[in-house]
């Protein structure tokens, strides 16, 4: 390494530490997120970058950009930090990727912009709070999430895209790529995400607040689930007729066929024990809050999982329950016909007052006749402002809410919490009564 270089890292260094510094000084929450990353220069890259456990910056770059805003640096390393703590790296493999780097850099950006930490500003800012103002005003919330469908969803112009990349670009997100290698995994940062939604509480009290960054927090620390793993909560044990391929063993079949002409030596197991959803309550509110396109979206979602060969029994026992204030129609489904049948004819009746004690009152009923064997929950559809039964069911209750970007109401403590998201995933939570 030549004088030269050397007085450039030691620079880039010193200046990185006045940046971390100056970070601390304003948001004290943010200490041991700051200390889960470790700077590392790597010369040559043209700006920097992050893989969850150290920031790569090229001394250079970092110079340059200094000299031209020294802001900038305070900037940067907020940026990659956000990223952190919102989980942006975490899902960028399953989604798709252009969209959700920019989406990400976006939802960071608006977060430090609403902080409006002194030190922090660049010359770009206005411009930027004013496409995100407009944003905003179609989305509600400046989330990574909120912000991907917007781009998915809303037919944003390629040139938009490139300007939207221009005015909230700081980092390359090249490593954000999955890793065998990782120094702090995924699970980690969930846990360091919470700290700082607990910090961040004791310490916005009488202060300015960033709306966006409590909601990409909160984003952040959910955890996430496919809606299919969610249905594996009532899945039941049952014989189901096909070859148990894990107890049969095709040496001695193969063979007996071999020595002995059409006499394998042993047969195949007709049945074995599968865990396929058999039994379990579909109900939706049909109140006048909680109609149209979205409830119809949930139950395409549900039927897709159930019409799965290896997800249903042949033979199912499910009651779709429409009600408002009272139970105002069952459907009962025995088959993938009827599921069919319900989705292409089935109208939505109701559209009274929420009240969900009726459905409990009434699947109560059912299980005293006998309708169900094994009954394994119920998976209520809603919007989630309603009256809700006192006592705990005797079986698996799940609430599915639309996602207006925020928490949703409170369910009861028996209850799991299930946020829907278009086009995304299902996302859920245990309810806190």
């Amino acid at each position: 390494m030549s004088e030269l270089d050397e007085k450039i890292g030691l620079l880039a260094q010193k200046v990185l530490g006045i940046a971390r510094d100056s970070i601390l000084v304003n948001m004290r929450f943010l200490d041991t997120t700051l200390s889960a990353l470790k700077p590392v220069p790597e010369k040559g890259i043209g700006g920097v970058s992050s893989d969850g456990a150290k920031i790569y910056y090229d001394p250079v770059f970092l110079l340059m950009k200094y000299k031209e805003e020294p802001a900038f640096v305070v900037r940067m390393y907020l940026h990659i930090l956000f990223h952190m703590i919102f989980y942006h790296s975490f899902r960028f493999d399953k989604l798709d990727g252009e969209a959700w780097n920019l989406a990400a850099d976006m939802a960071a950006e608006a977060a430090i912009l609403e902080l409006d930490l002194t030190g922090s500003s660049l010359m770009r800012d206005e411009e930027a709070r004013k496409k995100l103002a407009f944003i905003k005003e179609e989305i509600h919330s400046l989330t990574a999430e909120k912000i991907y469908r917007y781009l998915q969803n809303f037919q944003v112009s390629g040139r938009e895209k490139a300007e939207l990349s221009r005015l909230f670009f700081m980092d390359s997100h090249r490593r954000w790529m999955p890793s065998e290698e990782l120094t702090i995994s995924a699970e980690q940062w969930k846990k360091l995400s919470e700290r700082v939604q607990a910090d961040l509480k004791s310490f916005s009290a009488g202060k300015s607040r960033s709306e966006s960054l409590e909601k990409s927090l909160l984003e952040a620390v959910r955890d996430r689930r496919s809606y299919e793993e969610l249905l594996r909560k009532f899945m039941v044990m049952n014989e189901d007729m096909q070859v148990n391929d894990e107890e049969f063993d095709y040496i001695y079949y193969t063979y007996g066929l071999s020595q002995y002409g059409n006499m394998p030596l042993v047969e195949p197991l007709e049945y074995r024990d599968s865990r396929k959803v058999r039994e379990f309550v579909i109900a939706i509110d049909t109140s006048a809050s909680c109609r149209g396109e979205v409830v119809r979206s949930f139950l395409q979602e549900t039927y897709g999982i159930l019409s799965g060969e290896e997800t249903f029994f042949r033979k199912m026992n499910v009651h779709i329950i429409q009600c408002d204030h009272e139970v105002q129609r069952d459907t009962k489904i025995t088959s993938r016909d009827d599921l069919d049948f319900f989705l292409s004819h089935e109208k939505l009746t109701g559209f009274g007052s929420t009240d969900f004690r009726p459905v409990f009152a009434y699947v109560d009923e059912l299980i005293r006749k006998g309708e169900f064997e094994n009954l394994k929950g119920l998976l209520y559809f809603t919007d989630g402002y309603g009256v809700y039964p006192g006592a705990m069911p005797p079986y698996e209750v799940m609430f599915v809410f639309p996602d207006n970007g925020d928490e949703g109401p409170q369910v009861p403590p028996w209850a799991v919490k299930v946020l829907m998201e278009r086009n995304e995933e299902y996302e859920y939570k245990t309810g806190k009564g």
